[in-house]
Parts: C-alpha cells; structure tokens; sequence
C-alpha cells in the first residue's frame, strides 16, 4: 500500500491534544539541514513496517485511539496515500497528517475527497529563502501553493518551522513571520532543530 520507514504505535505529540499512531512513510524530494528523519530520505530506503501490520494495530486499537498520523519523510511522496486514508477511516479512526506539501496535487486530491482531520504544515522559511532550507530550487513554488491549498479548504491545522541557526538566522526567521503575517497567518509555531 505504502512504503513505512517506521513507526509509532503510540504518540500523545504527533497531533495536538489527541493519541494516535503515527506511521512514517518513506521517501522525501527535500534535503533540509536539520532534517531529524535522514533514514527516511531515499524512497527507495528499506521498508520496516508492513502496511498489514499497521492496519491489525488500528482494528486491535478502535476506541481507543483517536486517529493516525502520516508523518516522513513526506507522506504525499506515497502514490497510494489516498488508498492509504481511506482504509484508516475504513477502520473508524481519524487521519493527521505532516507535510512541507511538496506535492499539491495529491494534497489537492486528499483536501478535496475530505481525507484528512488535520494537518501539520511544516512552512521552511519565507519564499526567497526556502532552496537555502531544503537544499532544492524551486520548492517554494509547490509547498506555498499546498499552503493555500489548505488554508482554503478550512482544514484545522498547525503552521510550523523548524529553527535551525545554521540556515536560518533571526532576521530570516522575523522576515518568514512577517509574510506570514502579510497573507493573514499569525498561528505559527516555531521549533528548534535537534541534533541528530
């Protein structure tokens, strides 16, 4: 179904105020610095956890979970990420999912069939920046697109940016607010790279 890198049978941080199980889908196109999930870069990387296993944890686990979340890597890589949430609300739980939204398309798709319960934006630095953060040109284009994407939809969300003094300095992290705060976003979250 999809490729997993990893995962967490039980997470109380993954989805603010709810305990979920958090799956790591393999596979990212950015390079980020920071980046605390490096093994999940190559898409090709191994598979760990089959997607059999996930779904027999959901049905042992109904009533008492809140949902899944699809974290990475980049979740929106995954071709079959629809199919993916599909069978999760098959099994009665709710769907999270963090992206950098490097795919709008399929962002678009998961939007628009109302797949998805809610969403952690990680937004890497204002426009002009954002090649300096993920180390490819041209992926501010896709990802403030998706951000449009789902700030049309209405969807709950979270705005996130990870803060890592050796690509972004203050005044980096002050002009990234500012456009945020220009388009009308000022519930932005900042969170400090950790060494990995």
């Amino acid at each position: 179904m999809i490729r997993i890198g990893g995962w967490s049978r039980l997470s109380t941080c993954d989805w603010p105020g709810k305990l979920v199980t958090t799956v790591f889908c393999q596979g990212c196109p950015w390079r980020c610095g920071y980046c605390h999930n490096p093994e999940l870069l190559d898409p090709r990387g191994p598979t760990e956890v089959r997607w059999e296993t996930v779904t027999a944890h959901l049905e042992r686990r109904r009533g008492l979970l809140d949902g899944v979340v699809f974290s990475g890597g980049e979740p929106l890589l995954q071709p079959n990420l629809v199919e993916a949430m599909r069978a999760v609300r098959a099994l009665g739980h709710g769907v999270g999912l963090h992206t950098g939204g490097g795919y709008p398309r399929r962002f678009a798709q998961v939007l628009d069939e109302g797949l998805v319960d809610w969403v952690g934006f990680d937004i890497k630095a204002a426009p002009e920046s954002y090649a300096r953060v993920t180390g490819v040109r041209g992926s501010a284009k896709p990802a403030l697109r998706s951000l449009r994407l789902l700030l049309d939809a209405g969807v709950p969300h979270q705005l996130r940016t990870t803060v890592d003094p050796a690509l972004l300095d203050d005044g980096d992290v002050a002009d990234l607010e500012s456009w945020l705060a220009g388009h009308g976003h000022h519930d932005h979250v900042r969170q400090e790279a950790r060494a990995v």
